[in-house]
Parts: C-alpha cells; sequence; structure tokens
C-alpha cells in the first residue's frame, strides 16, 4: 500500500512518518512546500509520480484565530485545497482520508456529538473545515472524513505551551467552561490505518476517551511532568479572543463502535504516555 501524507511537518504529519519506519507499504509525507495543495497541476504531479493508494490529507489551515482574519486563505486551503485533493483522489481511483474537526459543532449539546449530529460551525475555522468535508463528499467516493479533537504530539501544541510556561511563570491560568478531548497523535494514526484497510466509507469521530476542560488538561499535564506550578481556572471570556469556541465539543467514536470498534485507550492513559516519552 502507498499513502500520501499531506500535512508533514504537521503533529499528524509526524506521526506518520514515524509509522513509516516499520510499515511494510510506503508512507510519503509532504510538507506544502513540496506539495502546494492549492495549485492543481503540483497535486497531480505528485499523484503520477506516486500513484498512492490512500491520501491522507492533513494538510491545513489551523490556526483558529487567525482564520477570523485571513478568512480567504482559510477557505483557499481547507476548501480549495482539499477539492484539488479530492479530484486527484477521483482520477487515480485513491481513498480519501480527509481530517476535519470537532470545531464543525456549535457546543450547544451537553451530551457527546456522534457523526449523526448536525454541523453548525460558529467560526471560520470551522466553516472551512466543513466545507472541506462537503466539497471531498462530493468529488470523491472513497472517502473518509476523520473528525478529531484537541491533538497533540511531536510540534508546537498545548501539552509544550503548559510544560515551557509552568517552568516560566509563578502561575498559569486557563480556560475552565470549554469541555472537549485531548487526542494523541499516535493513538489517531493507529485508529487511522484501521480503518482505511476497509471499505467502509464514510464520516467517522475520532478522539481518545473521555473529556475534560483546557483547565483540566493542564492540571493533569502539571502533574504528569512533576512540577508544582499553581493552576488557576478562568472564563474564555476574560481572554477575548477572536474566534469563539464551541463550549462543549466533545465526540463519540460512534461509527467506530458500529464497524472496527473502539480502541482508543482515555485521554489520561495517551496524555501519561506521552509526557512520559518527553515529547
Amino acid at each position: 500500500m502507498k499513502i500520501i501524507v499531506t500535512g508533514g511537518t504537521g503533529q499528524l504529519g509526524r506521526a506518520f512518518a514515524v509509522l513509516a519506519d516499520s510499515f511494510e507499504g510506503q508512507i510519503v509525507t509532504l510538507s506544502s512546500r513540496e506539495m502546494d495543495v492549492t495549485i492543481p497541476c503540483q497535486v497531480n504531479d505528485r499523484f503520477n509520480q506516486i500513484r498512492p493508494d490512500v491520501v491522507v490529507h492533513a494538510g491545513a489551515f489551523t490556526a483558529v484565530d487567525a482564520a477570523e482574519a485571513s478568512p480567504m486563505q482559510a477557505f483557499k486551503i481547507n476548501v480549495v485545497g482539499t477539492r484539488n485533493i479530492a479530484a486527484a483522489c477521483l482520477n487515480y481511483n485513491s481513498k480519501m482520508v480527509y481530517l476535519s474537526s470537532d470545531y464543525v459543532f456549535d457546543g450547544n449539546q451537553s451530551h457527546p456529538y456522534t457523526e449523526f449530529d448536525r454541523p453548525n460551525p460558529i467560526n471560520v475555522y470551522g466553516s472551512s473545515k466543513l466545507e472541506g468535508e462537503l466539497i471531498a463528499s462530493r468529488i470523491c467516493p472513497k472517502l473518509f472524513v476523520i473528525r478529531t479533537s484537541w491533538l497533540y504530539g511531536d510540534g508546537r501544541n498545548f501539552v509544550r505551551t503548559i510544560l515551557k510556561l509552568a517552568q516560566e511563570r509563578e502561575y498559569l491560568t486557563v480556560v475552565n467552561d470549554q469541555i472537549g478531548t485531548p487526542t494523541y497523535t499516535a493513538d489517531l494514526v493507529q485508529s487511522i490505518m484501521s480503518i482505511v484497510e476497509t471499505d467502509g466509507f464514510g464520516t467517522y469521530h475520532m478522539s481518545n476517551n473521555g473529556y475534560c476542560t483546557w483547565y483540566d488538561f493542564a492540571k493533569e499535564i502539571v502533574r504528569l511532568a512533576g512540577l508544582a506550578t499553581p493552576v488557576q481556572p478562568v472564563r474564555s471570556d476574560e481572554f477575548a479572543a477572536p474566534a469563539l469556541r464551541p463550549h462543549y465539543s466533545v465526540l463519540r467514536n460512534y461509527m467506530l463502535e458500529l464497524s472496527v470498534g473502539d480502541k482508543f485507550r482515555s485521554w489520561q492513559e495517551a496524555l501519561a504516555e506521552y509526557i512520559k516519552k518527553g515529547k
């Protein structure tokens, strides 16, 4: 099996690069410099060169607040770029995996979102990811839409930020009114690989199990790292971020339960492994 992974320098792309060392087939991770998804001829050239069986489209405009100031750029990358990948997958008969987000939901629900709940994004980033889902589904029949949440792995992420700040400051303030599920990229990659070997195309939620607030998450990071820095809870409106965030975006891996099985561990167990590895 030959796999292309876009967003090769991102957290998920790096997790796939680690998998490549032990994978029996071929995994090619491509950065935006190696293949600009917004330029169709570059996409077609790479597809013609590699002729992938599967394409994991993880490359995206992911800066949630920056998207509010640059909506055209966010939509160009997340929608036009996704269209180009989907069209190439159709032309080369490749399976496509589109990485989407919990931010396609508005957060007004009080129980975990399943794949059958209606999306209703409340910010530009979420809107662009939903439009990416829709355009890919109109073009590519062999499509897996994967919605995930609060990713961390090798790269810039919340865990590393908290660890750095906890060693620099006397105390930390973290929002305590947004609820979701931290998801370890190593676990997400394993789940994606389990599904791409099937023909069970459709939308899947994939996140570690359980839920917490960003404040709870930060406290657990500090505790597992053996640090004593106090963490104080605050409200989201005290930060006045440009983009609204859903107050509740917990995902239930319902389609996994119905198909290959939900093998995700708890977010606490996954985080403990990540901290122990010192990523």
